[in-house]
């Protein structure tokens, strides 16, 4: 019986034991998992302040953007008086451009360069204004009259133009510089098939001794006569 207690007894026991046992295996089981569980979280946290630190130096590195600076905006052409362009289709019909006018040759009135402009294509690539005819106005007493003309030949009220070609010309690369003194100076250079560089522009300006336009010398500082006839204004500008 003694033998039989006892065995009794150790085996009320053992449960007890058992269930002790198994309560501190699961809190130790807790406070290991709770362990590596923080650890995770800092390691994820010192990641991700690593990777913050590496975006911002690489952000720094970078050269600040350029402030964008705006190009002025270019004022409008004045456009030309109603007037001014009726006298100009009045004298090289409706296809006629005012490619500039005002005081051109200083002397207080007004005047204009018209021209009959041809069109850029493939076929005409030339660099420039080209023209088949052109006139020099001026307003006097409301009415416009013409004081040059580049047609065939460069023509004024007095006949034709020093340094002319003998040949006619079928058009012409007009250029231009206005200068605050002296006035606007011309320079018509004749077209003869492809651009032919030996062919030299022949000068215009206004003569404020003769009051007229007429051309100039080669070197474009003085003023020479026209001539009545071609025969006499003849020259091949070579």
């Amino acid at each position: 019986m003694d033998e039989l207690q006892t065995i009794l007894d150790c085996s009320a026991e053992v449960p007890c034991f058992s269930a002790s046992m198994e309560t501190k295996e699961w809190v130790g089981g807790s406070r290991v998992n709770a362990f590596r569980n923080r650890r995770i979280f800092l390691s994820m946290a010192a990641g991700s302040l690593a990777f913050a630190a590496l975006l911002l130096n690489g952000c720094g590195d970078e050269p600040a953007p350029k402030p964008v600076v705006e190009t002025p905006a270019k004022p409008a052409e004045p456009s030309v008086p109603e007037d001014m362009q009726a006298a100009a289709q009045n004298l090289l019909g409706k296809e006629t451009q005012v490619l500039i006018f005002g005081d051109l040759a200083k002397t207080g009135k007004q005047q204009f360069l018209a021209a009959n402009v041809v069109p850029k294509t493939p076929k005409n690539d030339i660099p420039g204004t080209i023209v088949t005819r052109a006139v020099l106005a001026e307003e006097a007493d409301g009415k416009w009259s013409e004081l040059l003309r580049c047609d065939e030949y460069l023509k004024n009220a007095k006949g034709y133009l020093a340094l002319t070609p003998l040949a006619a010309v079928a058009g012409w690369k007009v250029q231009y510089d206005q200068d605050p003194v002296k006035g606007i100076q011309l320079y018509f250079t004749p077209i003869k098939g492809p651009a032919d560089p030996h062919v030299l522009p022949i000068g215009v300006a206004w003569n404020p001794a003769t009051k007229r336009y007429q051309s100039l010398d080669l070197s474009y500082q003085h003023f020479l006569m026209e001539k009545p006839t071609l025969d006499t204004a003849r020259s091949v500008l070579r």
